[in-house]
């Protein structure tokens, strides 16, 4: 136990060093059967130069749709400030029916340079993501270089169950990394499609937009869902006033998440990905307070990744067998194979 605190103690306070690697491991990943396809056909250097331009045009294709969306928010309630104003006095009205001069906390609470220190901080943070892509970038660069390199030299190395772990298991976790993104990108098109038929059907305004914010937040497990729930929970209530919409429009928008990723997702996933439930919640929010918003994304990968190669070792097997949601009879094979590398047992 000491060992794992000291570990993850090096993983949160060195996550600069850690979450570019992990992320880059990761879209090696998404994209070297794409890269094996290529350079089958052309030079290698050619197919990296296509390989990063299609990651790099997915990647602007995303953040622009996300831009897209939220600007269109953004300019949406600048233009309606009124019903904003309208029921912020209605709020403030009924705060001070209680005794809360919320005029004094404001005064109190808000000054010129709060603001100043927010807008610092905000430009750290894009200082930060800006460093942290290029940084990634760099490495899956050379990460798809040395993929068959790499295969070549653990191959030659005198411990048999390291190479089986490494290499059927790290073909095995990237084949999952592929069913995870493709399973998270059909559930994110259900659920952006499924939010803007019911804001059309409530009459939200910007339902379009609130259709593509959750396809996009979607692929951040707990937080992103949260978030696209959110803000239309509070158009709702600015546009009818009545918290009675409001929390119909929540309710109705929770159950969209629920039956897209509760119910509809694990059975699309099937069993290629199984895990403990509460793995799944553990590692995000584990992950997340390692490295913050990365670590989100990352949990779920990071988890089936560590079982799957625990799966490959007799001496750690049974932590797949102890917090995978698979039944201990679908591994017979690897069981009886355990006992007779272990006659203690």
């Amino acid at each position: 136990m000491i060992a794992v605190a000291v570990i993850l103690g090096a993983l949160s306070h060195a996550s600069a060093v850690f979450a570019p690697v992990v992320f880059a491991l990761f879209l090696i990943a998404l994209s070297w059967p794409m890269q094996r396809w290529l350079q089958r056909r052309l030079p290698r250097l050619i197919a990296l130069v296509i390989s990063i331009l299609v990651l790099f045009v997915t990647f602007f294709g995303f953040a622009s749709i996300i831009v897209w969306g939220f600007s269109r928010v953004g300019r949406w309630a600048v233009a309606n400030m009124g019903l904003f104003q309208a029921l912020y006095d209605q709020m403030t009205a009924g705060l001070e029916e209680h005794g809360i001069a919320v005029a004094g906390l404001w005064a109190d609470h808000f000054n010129v340079g709060l603001l100043f220190g927010v807008m610092q901080r905000v430009t750290g943070q894009l200082n930060t993501t800006l460093s942290f892509w290029v940084i990634v970038l760099v490495y899956v660069i050379l990460g798809l270089l040395e993929v068959d390199r790499a295969g070549d030299r653990i191959r030659t190395l005198s411990n048999l169950n390291a190479v089986r772990m490494l290499i059927e298991g790290g073909a095995e976790t990237a084949a999952k990394v592929r069913r995870y993104m493709a399973v998270r990108t059909l559930m994110s098109v259900l659920t952006g499609l499924l939010f803007w038929i019911f804001a059309s059907l409530f009459e939200l305004p910007l339902a379009r937009e609130w259709g593509v914010i959750a396809f996009a937040l979607n692929y951040i497990p707990i937080i992103g869902p949260f978030t696209a729930t959110l803000f239309p929970t509070v158009l709702a209530m600015v546009k009818f006033g009545s918290w009675e919409a409001m929390a119909v429009v929540f309710a109705s928008l929770n159950g969209i998440q629920f039956l897209s990723g509760s119910y509809i997702e694990p059975r699309v996933s099937g069993t290629a990905l199984a895990m403990s439930p509460f793995v799944v919640l553990f590692s995000i929010f584990l992950w997340t307070y390692l490295w913050g918003l990365s670590g989100t994304f990352l949990g779920v990968p990071i988890a089936f990744t560590t079982l799957t190669l625990c799966a490959y070792h007799p001496s750690t097997r049974w932590l797949t067998i102890l917090f995978g949601s698979q039944d201990v009879k679908s591994h017979p094979s690897r069981i009886a194979a355990d006992l007779q590398d272990d006659p203690a047992r």
